[in-house]
């Protein structure tokens, strides 16, 4: 990137700086950006929050320790260039007096261009009174400001919290940041219907009879057992990550592939979904998540959830969607799997067959399947199933994509808003999920390494989930 291209002088101001994303995901991110310059060249970063981690120097410590246990080969000049840029400066809800005095500081360093970034990783409860803070101290003033998720808790507290933004900034300031939308895999989704004439007209309920989205993960809530009692697997998961894959999939096609025209498209899939039916959701909870620390002896509190959904457009009307994730599960994938419809097959006699199908694995290096059937060699006309795969690393290994929180937090810097979610979406995913946490289905039981209740596995019917796929 030249130095024409990188973005303008930034101070970012990061809360929650201390914390388990902060030290996965948000410095590792700024680190790569920083090797690959693609940060700006004269920046500062704020750690931010209610308790401070000592000195500076010792903040600097612990970043630093962070980043040797997820960045494999750290370069030493980058590592020092960054870690010499960080400060923390202690603030809650009622005081940010000092805090607004150091991005004020850090800004006269940087000259009158220099732009203000501000990333709120707070608990929901913690969002609104830190948004008020950040308004009366004007830190929002022409800043862009990153808001993690969840965002709310439910279709009220999300109006309260939506609320609470535009009362300090406009919508054009806010990012709703859902990582699931930074991954390459989930854009490609895009570039796989729109630009490939094979796929975009049977991409519909006329040769489409189901689509899977499904999210396990073999991890289960060990050191999160806290955040999963206060928000459990549906708000942490299907009302953000598995709903916006769900937009992207159903979506129309876009007039152009910009903030407005892409976001406009998504809400309308979600306009138009029908809200949950309670009796087509599944809750489960893995045998051993009571005994993590934070979780109550008699918790009810669901780690694992599959449903059912619709989309009432021409398109995609009375195609079931079908949803599923969870903890402490039989694998870590994300995986889409379309079913289309199969011909009439008596012609081919005994011959065993199964439906075409194409499946998106949704993981960094993003991954295509397709399956067909074809004669199998011989003087019969049997048909064998063949598997096509298609690995964009291997088709092209000199390019590498970003993580990511490293793409997301280069399209802040840019002002581009497109893989971001705007409010009405944000509203809309509330209503449809509404009457779920109106009335929640029973939590069951299942066994760790499993794929969840036996309610879960009859709730794709006949055909089956496309996961376990051995």
């Amino acid at each position: 990137m030249t130095a024409q291209e990188r973005p303008g002088p930034h101070v970012f101001v990061l809360f929650g700086a201390t914390g388990d994303l902060a030290k996965r995901k948000l410095f590792p991110g700024l680190y790569r950006l920083a090797a690959a310059s693609r940060l700006p060249e004269e920046y500062a970063i704020i750690g931010s929050g209610r308790h401070s981690p000592g000195s500076d120097d010792e903040f600097r410590a612990k970043i630093r320790s962070g980043l040797e246990e997820s960045v494999d080969d750290l370069d030493a000049d980058v590592l020092k260039d960054l870690l010499g840029r960080l400060t923390f400066q202690t603030s809650d809800a009622d005081d940010g007096k000092d805090l607004a005095a150091a991005v004020r500081k850090a800004h006269d360093g940087l000259g009158d261009d220099s732009r203000t970034l501000i990333y709120l990783s707070v608990p929901p409860t913690a969002m609104e009174s830190m948004i008020g803070m950040l308004g009366r101290e004007h830190l929002t003033d022409g800043a862009r400001v990153v808001v993690e998720k969840p965002f709310g808790t439910d279709l009220e507290s999300s109006r309260e919290l939506d609320a609470a933004l535009k009362d300090v900034i406009s919508e054009d300031q806010v990012y709703r940041i859902d990582h699931f939308l930074g991954k390459e895999a989930v854009q490609n989704i895009l570039a796989l219907r729109f630009a490939n004439g094979l796929i975009e007209p049977a991409w519909n309920r006329d040769h489409v009879v189901s689509v899977q989205i499904d999210v396990p993960e073999t991890l289960t809530a060990e050191g999160r057992g806290a955040f999963y009692e206060s928000t459990g697997c549906f708000r942490d998961m299907i009302s953000t990550h598995l709903c916006q894959v769900l937009g992207f999939i159903a979506m129309e096609p876009p007039v152009h592939l910009d903030p407005t025209a892409l976001r406009n498209e998504k809400a309308k899939v979600f306009a138009a979904m029908q809200p949950l039916d309670p009796d087509r959701v599944v809750f489960g909870q893995y045998e051993g998540y009571r005994d993590e620390d934070g979780v109550a002896d008699d918790s009810k509190v669901e780690t694992f959830v599959a449903l059912e959904a619709f989309v009432d457009t021409e398109r995609w009307q009375g195609v079931p969607f079908l949803l599923r994730t969870g903890k402490a599960l039989g694998a870590t994938r994300r995986t889409v799997t379309l079913t289309f419809r199969t011909p009439p097959m008596g012609r081919f006699g005994d011959s065993e067959y199964g439906p075409n199908q194409l499946t998106l694995e949704l993981s960094d290096s993003p991954e295509f399947g397709v399956s067909l059937m074809a004669k199998r060699p011989g003087p019969r006309m049997d048909l064998v199933p063949l598997t096509f795969h298609l690995d964009i690393a291997e088709e092209d290994p000199d390019d590498v994509p970003l993580e990511a929180y490293e793409r997301l937090l280069l399209d802040v810097m840019r002002g581009d808003q497109t893989l971001f979610t705007r409010a009405d979406e944000v509203d809309r995913l509330w209503q449809v999920c509404q009457p779920v946490l109106d009335n929640p289905p029973p939590t069951l039981p299942y066994a760790r390494g499993s794929w969840g209740p036996d309610e879960a596995i009859e709730l794709a019917g006949p055909e089956g989930w496309h996961l376990p796929d051995a």
